[in-house]
């Protein structure tokens, strides 16, 4: 059902892309141009024709950026992706830690004497030149909108995604299209906006009920809409992805060709509300004067899951924690030394397509062994395939789209007899695992507030991590969905229905990398014996359940309530899993959550 092609570029073959390139610079009369990972919808994961960045770099990292100036070429990176930056591009390419260093400042050092740095407007977000252009003020340094020059040094470029787009039923959506549109509607008239534009493809997904297949592993499909103040949508799409859906769509949208979509937004009248993080700036300048920075109205209540989206959420974790416990229990059963991480990755894709409701994996299995485990968001290669040895732990990070509801889970697995450092490391990954699930919080906080318990027994050893502790999760949506991230850049207040993963970890490069990801729903908290709280609470209900490799843990190190914490886990695992199982993996599984 789903595309799934990739674009990359090996490391010998960027340097002649990169020339070919700056001799556009000249034509265009530019010193630079900035390529980031983006497409004109502003999602986080793009179609192969838009994957210019992994197309010119090689680096195929899923944010980033690059910047092509005549004698020198950034590629900007944040925490996550700087082990994998240096073994996929070319010398000519340097790698920038980002966002230590950002992009004006970057500039304005190797421009001294400004200059003209190109841009495709389709491809950058409205708030993003705004600040950029903030930045550059004084400097010289001009922003010009031109045409992709990529796209002329491309000849080979993938065409558009065109893919049938399908009904979401109304048992897993648990509201119907028509009554998501309204709710919408009343809520553009309170502020006084007369229309909402939308471009991110999940936020179109949720607010139709409709599920795609443009980008693989994600349900959507491209397009754009405009909301109205009273109800109507403007679904601007092609007509060939639409077929299916006709019925579905009702009197209350209006399909339109994408190629209308400016002129549309143009005629519009004010106030007209956009999220300036999403909205491609051509977007922005053809609403001039009556744009309104009024944020993507489907954000939050896409992010508060419903009861049925929770429910279904659920239910697709019980059977999809019954596939990787079939795989854990086969891997157990081999001789360190004799698989491969792409036979894990094959058996456990395997396993998942079992389920007659899996619609693809969630995103591209990372299983890596050893000190390809070190590189957080690896992806095995041919040439990267390596063997797992008696001594590595493995990282398996996973997960499914289900039709009711989407999946991530990682679990780090010992091979063979694993090191006393490397678990005392483990151990301390787990106690910030377990310490986030035990939270309780006052109502009102945001990622920002309350990450750091996850880090805490990391910082006591004098280490860290260089990602967020987690991220929002979609229903048979985005298994990375905003608003709401448990990050220390996040102010988006949590509230009962967001679904976030808890996975800190620890990577330590050349050597062995450490990840445990569970899913977890914000719920109301329970009243406490003896009185009611004097404040509103809440606290996490964990969705995942598959048991955490025991052989790993230095029980001396826990605290009595945390191995309370694993071993009631782990016995709700044995009771929720087992009945799924064949009877090889149900036997494994009752010594895998053995308690401590």
């Amino acid at each position: 059902m789903f595309q799934n092609f990739e674009v990359t570029a090996r490391p010998e073959q960027g340097p002649p892309r990169l020339a070919d390139l700056r001799g556009e610079l000249d034509s265009a009369d530019l010193d630079g141009f900035l390529i980031p990972r983006a497409d004109a919808h502003q999602g986080e994961y793009v179609a192969p024709r838009d994957e210019r960045l992994a197309w010119l770099t090689g680096f195929t990292g899923s944010a980033g950026f690059c910047v092509v100036l005549k004698g020198l070429a950034g590629v900007f990176v944040d925490g996550r992706y700087r082990t994998q930056v240096k073994a996929q591009v070319a010398a000519e390419f340097t790698p920038v830690p980002w966002p230590e260093i950002g992009l004006t400042d970057w500039l304005k050092e190797h421009l001294p004497e400004g200059g003209r740095i190109g841009y495709d407007p389709w491809l950058h977000a409205a708030g993003q030149i705004g600040k950029a252009q903030k930045g550059l003020k004084g400097s010289g340094i001009e922003l010009v909108r031109c045409d992709n020059l990529v796209d002329r040094v491309w000849p080979d470029q993938p065409a558009p995604p065109m893919q049938p787009v399908k009904a979401h039923p109304l048992e897993f959506a648990g509201e119907s299209a028509d009554s998501k549109c309204a709710r919408l509607a009343e809520g553009l008239r309170d502020k006084g906006h007369k229309a909402a534009v939308i471009t991110l493809p999940d936020s179109i997904m949720w607010i139709a009920n409709l599920r795609g297949a443009d980008i693989a592993r994600n349900p959507v499909a491209h397009g754009f809409a405009i909301l109205h103040d009273d109800a109507r949508v403007d679904l601007f799409m092609a007509t060939a992805k639409l077929d299916e859906v006709r019925e579905h769509l009702g009197d209350g949208v209006t399909q339109h060709e994408p190629g209308t979509f400016l002129d549309a937004v143009a005629a519009l009248d004010g106030p007209v509300s956009v999220d300036l993080n999403t909205v491609p700036q051509i977007v922005a300048d053809a609403l001039g004067d009556t744009l309104r920075d009024g944020g993507d109205p489907c954000a939050l209540p896409k992010a508060r899951k419903n009861a049925a989206e929770i429910k279904g959420s659920a239910a697709a974790h019980l059977r999809d924690a019954a596939a990787v416990v079939e795989l854990l229990a086969w891997l157990d059963d081999q001789t360190p030394g004799t698989v491969t991480e792409t036979q894990v990755v094959t058996r456990l894709e395997s396993e998942r397509r079992k389920d007659n409701a899996l619609r693809d994996i969630s995103f591209d299995t990372i299983a890596g062994t050893g000190p390809n485990g070190a590189i957080m968001h690896y992806r095995v290669t041919e040439e990267s395939d390596s063997l797992l040895q008696d001594g590595h732990m493995l990282v398996l990070d996973s997960g499914g789209q289900y039709l009711d509801g989407t999946t991530d889970i990682t679990r780090t697995i010992a091979i063979g007899d694993v090191g006393d450092e490397e678990k005392a490391c483990f151990t301390r990954v787990l106690r910030g695992m377990i310490a986030m699930s035990m939270l309780r919080w006052p109502a009102g906080l945001a990622g920002r507030d309350i990450e750091c318990v996850a880090r805490q027994p990391l910082w006591a050893a004098g280490q860290d991590f260089n990602h967020g502790v987690g991220h929002g999760v979609g229903a048979y949506l985005s298994v990375h969905e905003g608003p709401q991230r448990l990050a220390r850049t996040s102010h988006v207040p949590f509230e009962p229905g967001m679904i976030l993963s808890n996975e800190p970890g620890y990577y330590r490069e050349g050597a062995f990398g450490i990840r445990v990801e569970n899913l977890v729903v914000v719920e109301e908290a329970p009243s406490l014996p003896g009185g009611d709280a004097e404040r509103a609470m809440l606290n996490w209900r964990t969705l995942t359940f598959v048991p955490i490799d025991r052989r790993l843990i230095l029980p001396e190190m826990m605290a009595a309530e945390e191995i309370a914490w694993l071993n009631a886990y782990h016995r709700d695992v044995a009771t929720k899993i087992g009945p799924w199982l064949g009877s090889a993996a149900r036997m494994w599984l009752d010594a895998a959550t053995r308690a401590l």
